[in-house]
């Protein structure tokens, strides 16, 4: 065979892998407990020639003001995600035959140095999702949201923020510090990397430092859908409130495993009580899978709080809920482009 039958060979198979994603390492011939540890044993980055969607570690936590500990939550929540399956039947689709996911690794942030930390993560986000491929960031503190939407920012314009939570995240400084995991959409807003009034917070709860701080976060442009609310108007009414408040604009899903009461979440760095259920948590974000992500984070999983990996189960399928939802949405991008 020539040279150039070879690399017209070659040529065809790579496109024809790209064609079809390489999905999870099978269960049925290696057992879930073996292997390596990429998200949902998953192939990682450099193992495929394209990808759709990347997960991405970010192991940092340098912007706590608590308890620390979430720059182990990446590899805590890959452990946790061995147990995912191909199908996932809530949203009736089998993501990793739809798109091509990836593990991504992790960046190599800065422990010492918070502004070149969040620099690379921007970048690495940036990168990740050139010619409108998605990442779902797996943190690591909250501060990492505010270089992700730097990133998408740049490539989206201005996007809506659906952020769940216990807590505001609109302070203004912590010890005179301008970022912290406290602050991360304070300075979003501040910089107009969001859409203005078309963001939520949901689950909302605990004490505050003062009524001015919700007064201060309405300004900012952001509602609150607070967890005793769900008492109130249950699931369907959540869902009902973040699509109405952020319409047809692209959306940014930033998931703060403290929006859980910390009987599902008891591995966090600052736990309030009264939140949601696991169940209600993922089926709000399955109610709003259809909206225009542009990308997700699910962070602040501190694992040495946590016990028999029951924080890092709920945030494995919530990254699972959230990658599944960007794969839908791919696949039909991909089939229009067709």
């Amino acid at each position: 065979m020539s040279a150039d039958s070879l690399g017209t060979t070659a040529t065809a198979t790579a496109t024809a892998t790209a064609q079809r994603p390489v999905g999870q390492v099978d269960a049925t011939k290696v057992p879930r407990y073996a292997g390596l540890t990429t998200f949902a044993r998953l192939p990682r980055r450099e193992d495929v020639p394209d990808h759709d969607v990347a997960v991405l570690g970010v192991p940092f936590d340098a912007g706590v003001t608590y308890r620390p500990g979430a720059r182990f939550g990446p590899s805590a929540i890959r452990e946790a995600s061995r147990l995912l399956k191909p199908y996932n039947p809530a949203q009736d689709a089998a993501p990793f035959a739809l798109a091509q996911v990836v593990d991504a690794g992790d960046v190599a942030a800065n422990p010492f140095d918070l502004t070149e930390a969040l620099a690379s993560v921007e970048a690495a986000v940036h990168e990740l999702s050139d010619g409108g491929r998605s990442v779902v960031l797996l943190g690591g503190d909250h501060t990492i949201a505010l270089p992700s939407l730097r990133a998408l920012a740049r490539r989206h314009g201005p996007v809506a923020l659906v952020h769940f939570d216990a807590h505001l995240d609109t302070w203004d400084t912590y010890f005179g510090a301008p970022c912290t995991h406290g602050t991360p959409f304070r300075r979003a807003s501040e910089e107009g990397l969001l859409v203005k009034d078309r963001s939520a917070h949901v689950g909302i709860r605990g004490s505050l430092y003062d009524r001015a701080d919700l007064l201060d976060d309405a300004a900012l442009g952001f509602t609150a859908i607070h967890a005793r609310d769900v008492d109130d108007i249950g699931v369907r009414g959540i869902i009902d409130r973040v699509r109405q408040r952020v319409g047809d604009h692209p959306v940014y899903v930033s998931v703060d495993i403290d929006v859980l009461d910390p009987a599902f979440a008891p591995g966090t760095g600052t736990p309030e009580a009264g939140g949601l259920t696991s169940r209600e948590l993922l089926a709000v974000l399955r109610g709003i899978a259809d909206l225009p992500l542009v990308g997700a984070d699910v962070v602040e999983v501190s694992p040495a709080y946590d016990h028999a990996e029951v924080t890092a189960v709920a945030a494995a399928n919530v990254a699972y809920e959230l990658v599944t939802a960007l794969a839908l949405q791919r696949s039909v991008q991909t089939a229009a482009r067709r």
